[in-house]
């Protein structure tokens, strides 16, 4: 059967979300249709509303969410009707030449890169006022129904709150894995984080657990440095303090520049920084933030020439559908904390409130 319920509606780049009743399909084969219970916003749906993110439009944006599974296609076997799942903006097919790689986890099939906007058979399971509505990144949870394929959801515990595990989804792993799994930070070392949002600050959670002994926090909102040191940071620096460039403040700090720096901001000119602020040799510096589109970056390539590595984390570098539930079951175990990342709870009609509040840096 065909659900009508509420979805959040991006008609058109740099309009409000428009609250539209739309009709949700029933699964096809190896599909399920999920009800959404939370679901965070997150940088990355703005760079779509900004275009920043190149995606179709009209397009029901979200990607960072958990929910219940409320009915499944044909073939469907990981999960049943009823299961509490996390859907996966990085699908794992399990066949591909990535999903089969121990070095990497960034599935082939993914809608990241094509930006296509659909189901994997090239059609869409969304329709509002007669229009085919897109998909986002295989997920698309702004609506109180989604449709899923069976590579892009990972059931988790069912005794798990889903109101704060939905930051597995994206925040959280995507931060705390660039840490742990990415960059492999290694004990005693010196940190250097840009960008103190929620994936940020998941950034500092994972330094801080993988035994880093200095973590600096960089961002121009010192509001967020209280935070930031809550979870682990051990310095707080604000660019605006200071009339040098902010790559030599953390060169005279550490002596001869950090072990590890993240960008999780999404800004070239704060890619540029957090590579030229690492060890000459053997620093090694993350892109955690989504690049902008058609933008380029020039550095020197003596940057790299002397030894730093300089490399990209989609989604922590963790294999989703296999890491999702361990993640989950961790937090289950309290070997780490979500709470400190969810500022505000707004009911899901006032998803432009969220946004503006996002926009504001709170």
């Amino acid at each position: 059967q065909v659900i009508k319920c509420k979805a959040a509606v991006m008609w058109e780049a740099n309009k409000p979300f428009s609250i539209e009743e739309v009709e949700v399909a029933p699964p096809k084969a190896h599909e399920l249709r999920v009800k959404i219970v939370a679901t965070g916003i997150c940088r990355s749906d703005d760079h779509v509303i900004t275009g920043g993110l190149v995606m179709p439009f009209p397009i029901i944006l979200g990607h960072e969410a958990a929910g219940i599974v409320e009915s499944v296609g044909q073939g469907v076997t990981s999960v049943k009707p009823g299961d509490k799942v996390i859907p996966l903006f990085v699908p794992y097919c399990g066949e591909c030449s990535s999903c089969l790689s121990a070095k990497s986890n960034l599935c082939i099939k993914n809608d990241i890169s094509s930006g296509a906007g659909l189901m994997p058979d090239g059609t869409s399971r969304f329709t509002c006022k007669g229009k085919a509505i897109h998909h986002f990144l295989s997920t698309s949870t702004f609506t109180e129904y989604t449709v899923l394929h069976e590579t892009s959801v990972a059931k988790i515990d069912s005794a798990a709150p889903l109101e704060k595990v939905f930051l597995i989804g994206c925040g959280f792993s995507t931060g705390y894995g660039a840490a742990v799994q990415t960059a492999k930070v290694e004990p005693g070392s010196n940190c250097a984080v840009f960008g103190l949002g929620g994936v940020g600050l998941s950034v500092i959670m994972g330094c801080k657990t993988a035994g880093a002994s200095r973590i600096i926090a960089v961002d121009i909102n010192s509001d967020k440095f209280a935070k930031a040191k809550e979870l682990g940071a051990t310095d707080c620096i604000n660019p605006r303090d200071f009339k040098k460039p902010i790559h030599e403040v953390l060169i005279e700090m550490t002596g001869h520049g950090v072990d590890y720096a993240f960008e999780v901001v999404g800004r070239t000119e704060t890619m540029t920084a957090a590579l030229a602020c690492c060890h000459y040799n053997y620093g090694v510096s993350v892109i955690v933030g989504v690049p902008p589109a058609a933008q380029k970056i020039t550095i020197d390539p003596m940057l790299l020439f002397t030894g730093r590595t300089w490399k990209g984390s989609v989604f922590g570098g963790w294999k989703s559908k296999d890491s999702v539930p361990k993640l989950v079951a961790d937090y289950m175990k309290k070997k780490f904390v979500l709470d400190p990342l969810i500022t505000h709870r707004l009911h899901f009609t006032k998803i432009n409130e969220g946004f503006d509040l996002l926009r504001a840096g709170k």
